[in-house]
């Protein structure tokens, strides 16, 4: 999401054009600016508002294609001018372009989290490592973070793409000067083509449905498709001018067609990529086999029909758009850190309307440090470089003081207070990283539901023996309330294991975390197999995806009309939610063996006993959770009464 063109001298004749600042002045390149308006449109939106634009996250893609477009043409334009290029000082010019407006996302971030404290801190470390090497996308894959996942708030999601470029930066101009030795400009496209074509189809490959893309859409072997595109549509339209545009070697009647025809096209690839924002779902095989590639495409012909006429350029140049274009830098790197940050601290609670809250402040918040950071930090660094502006804002100091020692001792204050926020910041992203948690809230209350079954499992060993001793002496050994249930759930099961067990002792429990409804029928026909399955059996399978019918009838299948059956509804905020609970409920309805144990219900008015995640309890919502099964069972046709008339046993729980 490189900031890498401004704004050229305003004119009546070039009012919406932009240049690159390190190419002559004569080369003017419209559109752009509004594209990349567009673009930062659709990721924020998809980021602040999900349910409007589930595939909006391909304006990343569509930034890839315009920066490996002026990058291509940076590069181009400095070899045919020179007859050489340095990638020293091409690297040093993009890390003074980036870096500047990145620092500050990252110290107010982090020192924000830090006071906040708490799940946004775990890992924290590693995601300042891959955000000050430009490896974040690395990094988050070596440490299994899910770009679409959401379980856990993570601060600088964001900077993904942003390595992403960077990589393509440090390797493309190297590469790039090899390409230029090709004498033949077709097989110098050919292969550039044929590089783009090869990563799409390795995201293609990678693709597994049913699993979380996150690899092959964080990889920059995976995705730099569009920065190929991007590249390739530079090289097409070398040089810019009438011959690339469709001028002077065309036939008139071509010409004319072409020139009348452009901002259609241009028009009509926009609306293909305002459609693949709308319908493009990010867990398709046709976003990775495909999608990703058409929208790159689509990128290609609307820069081409933007830079190659002034037309279709004035068109996407309209103000509010170039207004986004010019800062769509700093909106993208602050929306989402600000947005994390919101969830955290801003009662606004769940529901569409919350969504729309947490999301309208976020926008607020986020515009306005782009406008700061474009306004006093990009800009004076573009113009005049680190050192400039630096010399610069001393400079204005010294005129400030001059006059008086009013105004000098205010001056002076000013920049003692700058100093003491700088340091401020400093130390706090250096405490964000000392203090960070090693795990999350939730992964805490699962190891503590898997250290309970495994004591569970060695006190079972141990009363077995001496049950095996009791009955050989003809003695009778108590039942237990129980011993009779089997239990098979996921995480939010396995978080309350402890909970359950001291509800139900003697209850067998086979919890893991990220398990779905589909893995019942397995599970419980190799207990069936085994002998160990029980008269009653609960299912905890909700949480991690949608229910499907046809795993509850196999569920019914196995367990076989003399047992009985307690299913568990969910509680999360997830896109599935509410179907699961509705069909759970249908299920349990319709059948007289079946009864629902509304967790959903019980939970929702103690929100404040789960973990930072929303989901999973600690040990009063443990506690909570096998209530909930305990009003249940006492539902079910064979149970008996296990409590005395009357009794509120929700209420027992509520208050521990």
């Amino acid at each position: 999401m490189t900031s890498l063109l401004r704004t050229a001298p305003r004119s009546p004749a070039t009012a919406v054009a932009v240049r690159h600042p390190d190419v002559p002045a004569g080369r003017r390149l419209s559109g752009l600016d509004g594209l990349r308006g567009i673009a930062v449109i659709l990721v924020v939106v998809y980021h602040l508002f999900p349910p409007v634009l589930q595939g909006g996250f391909i304006g990343v893609d569509i930034f890839f294609v315009i920066s490996g477009f002026l990058i291509t043409g940076l590069i181009v334009a400095e070899h045919d001018r020179t007859g050489r290029f340095s990638p020293r000082r091409f690297w040093l010019r993009r890390a003074r372009r980036l870096v500047p407006a990145l620092v500050p996302v990252v110290l107010v971030a982090c020192t924000a989290a830090w006071l906040l404290g708490g799940d946004v801190l775990v890992g924290l470390g590693w995601k300042l490592l891959g955000a000050a090497t430009f490896s974040y996308n690395w990094v988050s894959m070596a440490t299994n973070t899910s770009y679409f996942g959401s379980g856990q708030p993570e601060l600088l999601r964001n900077l993904w793409s942003l390595a992403v470029e960077e990589q393509f930066y440090l390797l493309w101009p190297l590469l790039l000067l090899l390409l230029l030795r090709v004498r033949r400009p077709g097989l110098r496209l050919a292969l550039v083509v044929a590089l783009a074509l090869a990563s799409a189809v390795w995201m293609g490959v990678g693709f597994s449905p049913g699993s979380d893309p996150t690899r092959v859409y964080y990889g920059s072997d995976t995705h730099s498709f569009g920065l190929l595109i991007g590249a390739g549509l530079s090289l097409l339209l070398r040089p810019l001018g009438p011959v690339a545009a469709g001028g002077t070697v065309a036939a008139p009647a071509a010409r004319r067609t072409l020139t009348m025809m452009r901002p259609w096209w241009g028009a009509a690839a926009v609306a293909g990529l305002i459609a693949a924002a709308i319908w493009l779902p990010a867990d398709a095989a046709a976003t990775y086999r495909g999608g990703l590639l058409l929208v790159s495409a689509l990128t290609a012909v609307a820069i081409w029909a933007g830079v190659a006429g002034d037309r279709f350029g004035r068109m996407l140049d309209t103000a509010p758009l170039r207004y986004l274009g010019e800062r769509s830098y700093g909106l993208y790197l602050w929306h989402w850190p600000l947005l994390v940050l919101v969830q955290l601290v801003a009662p606004f609670g769940r529901g569409p309307a919350s969504v729309a809250a947490t999301g309208l402040l976020t926008l607020v918040l986020a515009v306005a440090a782009a406008a700061t950071s474009y306004r006093w930090l990009e800009m004076p660094i573009r113009r005049q470089g680190l050192r400039g502006a630096v010399g610069q804002l001393r400079a204005t100091v010294m005129r400030a003081s001059a006059p008086g020692t009013r105004r000098r001792y205010r001056s002076r204050a000013a920049l003692v207070l700058a100093a003491a926020v700088v340091l401020m910041l400093l130390v706090g992203t250096g405490a964000s990283v000392v203090t960070a948690p090693t795990v999350t809230t939730a992964q805490a209350e699962v190891l503590r539901g898997q250290q309970a079954l495994a004591q569970a499992a060695q006190a079972a060993q141990a009363q077995a023996a001496k049950d095996a001793a009791a009955q050989a002496a003809g003695v009778v050994t108590e039942t237990t309330r129980g011993s009779n249930i089997t239990a098979v759930g996921d995480s939010v099961m396995l978080a309350s294991a402890a909970e359950l067990q001291a509800e139900f002792p003697g209850i067998t429990i086979d919890a893991a975390v990220s398990r779905g409804m589909d893995a019942a029928p397995e599970i419980l026909a190799a207990q069936r197999a085994a002998g160990t399955l029980r008269p009653v059996v609960l299912l905890g399978l909700g949480t991690n995806g949608p229910v499907d019918q046809a795993d509850l009838a196999a569920v019914m299948r196995v367990i076989g009309p003399s047992r009985e059956l307690i299913v568990v509804n969910a509680f999360a905020d997830r896109d599935w939610t509410a179907g699961v609970n509705t069909s759970l409920a249908e299920f349990s309805a319709r059948r007289s063996q079946v009864v629902l144990a509304d967790w959903s219900a019980a939970i929702a008015p103690h929100v404040d006993v789960l973990a930072d995640d929303g989901i999973h309890p600690g040990p009063t919502g443990g506690a909570i959770y096998a209530d909930s099964v305990a009003v249940a069972l006492e539902r079910l046709p064979g149970a008996a009464p296990s409590r005395a008339p009357g009794a509120d046993t929700l209420q027992a729980f509520r208050v521990r």
